[in-house]
């Protein structure tokens, strides 16, 4: 099992695999924050690209919010586990209610991490969607699919650690998939860091600030 000294380390190795694209003028990273945003910023300077967040959020389950019953992206693209939502007999209205709030969570992120900076345009861009790890995935394909719809070049999916069952889906979500490790039983994705500490909203402003 990979084992990473903290996020800045992981997004460094990841650099390494992605550092063909290094100075190409169509290649933009997106940070899934907070802790995405992280690795994320090790690999724009890597390759000298600019670098942004992109916002998804966990609908979760209304008797375990750490459940995912699904994920919303910042344009209103929703992932839903339907057979997960059925199996546990979980009301529609409910799961919409999770979803509006977990958008109006978005937007007051957004509105912090971004300020007045206009987002980066991913239309005919080489996109590098980043996070620090992969747990059920709903998040990463609802970013995935939003980003889709914007009509990038190509989607390249850079992530330290997934569950090894993830990875034919997130690999059918995107153009292509650069993971570090994939190990099976795959527990929590904080075991693969000695230092995994929460990433404050103050920190995504200020890696944000320093790559204007």
């Amino acid at each position: 099992m990979e084992k990473f000294l903290d996020r800045r380390e992981a997004g460094q190795r990841l650099a390494e695999k992605l550092i063909a694209l290094k100075g190409q003028s169509a290649v933009i990273v997106l940070g899934i924050p907070r802790g995405g945003i992280v690795v994320a910023d090790e690999i724009a300077q890597a390759l000298d690209a600019p670098l942004d967040v992109f916002i998804t959020r966990k609908i979760g389950a209304p008797f375990n919010h750490e459940l995912a019953l699904g994920a919303v992206a910042s344009d209103g693209t929703v992932f839903l586990d339907q057979a997960l939502i059925h199996q546990l007999h979980i009301p529609r209205i409910l799961v919409e209610h999770e979803r509006k709030k977990q958008l109006r969570e978005i937007a007051r992120r957004v509105s912090l991490y971004r300020g007045s900076r206009a987002p980066l345009i991913v239309e005919n861009k080489i996109v590098i969607l980043v996070d620090d790890g992969i747990a059920t995935g709903s998040t990463t394909i609802a970013a995935l699919r939003a980003l889709r719809k914007q009509n990038p070049q190509r989607i390249i999916l850079a992530v330290p650690v997934a569950p090894r069952p993830s990875l034919p889906i997130l690999r059918a979500e995107c153009d292509e998939l650069v993971i570090l490790d994939s190990p099976e039983p795959f527990v929590a994705v904080g075991l693969f860091y000695e230092d995994f500490g929460q990433v404050t909203d103050d920190k995504v402003v200020e890696i944000l600030r320093e790559r204007d």
